[in-house]
């Protein structure tokens, strides 16, 4: 007799052997005991959680002769010839392969035909989401007000998929994730009806990986089996099967990019290359594994929610201790954002490896999180005596034109007032607003805020807010954008700068508003030749 996968093998039979999904099972069975069953169901939630097995069972107990307290006996001709697959009062369609107009007007016809034995005919259609909008529309009608001996069970992975005409003629029930403790006592109900010697603590992992599926556990237990077939499944052979990596690797990678070792990082990823493992699953796993360690920095009784060892979990409480919230968050994102590009990666080595020098070098960055971990490395590095030196990304600044506002704090305390404004620039100041308001979108947004002042070579400087503004003349093309419109008003080509606010400080303070200093000493001009009286010009 050829070999029954685990997942087939103990499929549950009646509602006692579902797990994970009482408050489902309840339902249903008070249904069926007090004759309230309704003329179609939706069942949604993620693959493995018993939608369609929950249907089978459903169909089985409406139909039952001997039906005990609302599960089917499994003993009578119609609970044997569903179980089978050999009825014709149960029907099972994959919406996936049958999802045109054609394949539902099949059923609509059907319907009209009475159960030939039993006393309900039961249309389970799975992947519900994958018919056509035509399909739909043909389903509607019958959907509403099939014959009173017919039931619609629709199953999906993807609810929001489903016309809300189809939703409102439903009763929707919603499948949880089965927790890893249900899984875990599963498995090992299992192993031991077939003999096969497991470690709780592979156990566990296999639950933790099929991530809330039971299906998923059992057939990566039924992996883990078929390869090391007549011996003792361990959680070291466990890991081996799924390509996946012990925690100790994650707590020495969380300590070298922690202080910044590219080297150590680089090498950490060569060995789980070696080894074999899957890069996907390894950076999902990393990024599980800094998840626990900010709820065990952030939350009380934390060891209630982690699923780990006390050997795992004593290490996660020191390493909690080596960094700040605010740098874990940042290592979360970063490989959260990794984890859904490298899916469609077809280079995923490199990948991580530049993700992991992101991690090391926060420097890269510019959002709040990556300054927060640029200032823990340069504390570090002052307490360590390691001389400071001007970063590279000051310098591409200072080359590429734009002044940051911490450079602009000590690279000038304080601007004077010029004694002189160059003619070209005294233009570009008298028509600023007009340039301004000629400027194009997204430009104009951020010159709204920004002002025209004077660099001590002489050459105009664009004063903008930090942030936003700041980032956006500092893309390439945006600067000599903005320097070619104002090289018009100016009647030459004129070279300009662009200089970050300082959030500490008022910009003005560092370099003053040519446009007050224009404005201001046109008024003076004016009172001045209001108050002569020797003047006797003619009109």
């Amino acid at each position: 007799m050829s070999y029954t996968a685990l997942y087939r093998k103990f499929r549950p039979a009646s509602f006692e052997d579902v797990k994970g999904q009482e408050h489902i099972v309840t339902t249903l069975k008070n249904q069926i005991v007090a004759g309230r069953t309704s003329h179609a169901y939706l069942f949604c939630g993620t693959r493995g959680t018993g939608k369609t097995t929950i249907a089978k069972i459903f169909a089985k107990a409406v139909n039952c002769e001997d039906p005990k307290d609302g599960s089917p006996c499994g003993e009578c001709a119609v609970c044997k010839t569903i179980a089978a697959g050999a009825s014709m009062n149960v029907i099972e369609i994959d919406a996936a392969s049958n999802n045109g107009v054609d394949n539902i007007r099949e059923i609509v016809e059907e319907v009209s035909y009475s159960p030939a034995e039993g006393k309900y005919k039961v249309y389970i259609i799975d992947e519900v989401h994958m018919l056509s909008i035509g399909a739909f529309n043909a389903l509607l009608k019958t959907l509403e007000e099939p014959p009173s001996y017919v039931i619609f069970i629709l199953a999906t992975t993807e609810v929001h998929k489903i016309p809300i005409t189809i939703l409102s003629r439903c009763q929707r029930y919603d499948f949880k994730r089965i927790t890893i403790d249900t899984i875990s006592e599963r498995l090992k109900e299992l192993t031991s009806i077939e003999n096969v010697s497991v470690e709780d603590k592979a156990i566990r992992y296999i639950a933790k990986t099929a991530d809330g599926s039971m299906r998923d556990a059992l057939s990566l237990l039924d992996q883990c089996i078929a390869f090391h077939f007549g011996q003792e499944l361990t959680y070291d052979k466990v890991l081996d099967v799924l390509g996946a990596v012990d925690t100790e690797v994650f707590s020495r990678l969380f300590r070298v990019v922690l202080k910044g070792d590219v080297t150590g990082a680089i090498a950490i990823l060569e060995e789980m290359v070696i080894q074999g493992r899957e890069l996907a699953q390894f950076v999902a796993d990393f990024t599980w594994y800094l998840r626990n360690l900010l709820l065990v920095k952030t939350a009380d009784g934390a060891e209630d929610v982690i699923d780990v060892s006390s050997d795992n979990l004593a290490r996660l409480k020191e390493e909690a201790q080596m960094a700040e919230h605010d740098v874990i968050m940042r290592y979360i994102r970063v490989l959260s954002e990794l984890s859904g590009q490298i899916r469609f990666a077809t280079q995923k080595r490199i990948l991580i490896e530049m993700n992991l020098i992101k991690l090391c070098r926060p420097a890269m960055e510019t959002d709040t999180q990556s300054l927060t971990d640029r200032i823990r490395q340069l504390e570090q590095k002052i307490e360590q005596g390691i001389p400071m030196n001007i970063s590279a990304d000051m310098l591409q600044n200072m080359q590429s034109g734009i002044v940051t506002s911490s450079m602009a704090a000590e690279q000038a305390p304080r601007a004077p007032l010029p004694k002189a404004i160059p003619e070209d620039v005294s233009r570009v100041v008298s028509k600023w607003a007009v340039a301004v308001a000629e400027a194009p979108n997204p430009m104009k947004t951020y010159l709204k805020t920004a002002y025209p002042s004077l660099g001590s070579d002489g050459k105009l400087l664009i004063v903008v807010q930090d942030g936003l503004p700041t980032d956006y003349f500092r893309q390439a093309g945006h600067k000599e954008e903005l320097q070619k419109i104002l090289s018009e008003y100016a009647g030459k080509e004129i070279e300009i700068m662009v200089q970050g606010g300082d959030g500490g400080r008022s910009s003005q303070e560092l370099f003053p508003d040519l446009t007050k200093i224009v404005s201001e000493s046109i008024h003076m001009e004016i009172e001045e030749i209001e108050e002569d009286d020797d003047f006797t010009g003619e009109f």
